[in-house]
């Protein structure tokens, strides 16, 4: 009896940490696309695009950067649900 307990339990806070993973995945996504508006932005501002330009913004270079983290976050949040799908 107590071992269903047990089990209802962990399913539950299983279910639980998957809502979360996906509210934090929403959530970050919606960030990615605030900053690749934003690089965009400042891009146009300073009239380079190129990253090799030594003119490029440090801007958006820094912009960048936070994006490109943020994707690879995005990555590995996806690949704990899949594995917990799978399970």
């Amino acid at each position: 009896m107590a071992n269903s307990s047990l089990i209802e339990t962990l399913r539950g806070t299983a279910a639980a940490n998957r809502f979360q993973i996906a509210t934090l995945i929403e959530s970050l996504s919606r960030s990615v696309e605030l900053l690749t508006v934003d690089i965009e932005h400042e891009e146009t501002r300073a009239g380079v695009r190129d990253l090799s330009e030594p003119a490029y913004p440090v801007l958006a270079r820094s912009l960048r950067s936070r994006r490109d983290n943020i994707q690879a976050t995005l990555a590995s949040l996806g690949a704990v649900v899949h594995a917990s799908e799978a399970a």
